[in-house]
């Protein structure tokens, strides 16, 4: 079973989403405003994926924390992961569980060597 993690209006959701369709491949989207990770499978995705990956620091969302939310996230790995399951758009999108494996991030040559394509 495939699982994409995201938000729709995402960019980097939506291309991973047409190339999975293009290879005619059936998924489970899970949209993370309507449905947040828990801190439990935060913490599972990141036996697999190290926090500077899994973290986005580079969005919007990051830059509107206040200092103190931003040490959190940074000096503990239990902080990084009660923000980023209260606030999903810290988490770079999308995650793509497949074959027991986690993977962040979308581009064509990654996707067409998860799925040998």
């Amino acid at each position: 079973m495939i699982v994409l993690h995201g938000i729709p209006n995402c960019d980097t959701v939506k291309k991973a989403k047409n190339r999975l369709a293009g290879y005619g491949l059936e998924f489970e989207f899970r949209d993370f405003k309507k449905q947040r990770p828990s801190e439990a499978e935060i913490r599972l995705w990141l036996e697999q994926v190290p926090l500077e990956i899994l973290l986005n620091k580079r969005g919007t969302t990051w830059r509107k924390l206040d200092a103190l939310m931003q040490e959190e996230a940074l000096s503990s790995k239990e902080g990084a992961v009660r923000i980023m399951s209260e606030m999903p758009s810290l988490i770079k999108r999308p995650v793509l569980e497949y074959g027991g494996k986690v993977h962040v991030g979308f581009s064509d040559e990654s996707y067409r060597e998860i799925f040998k394509r």
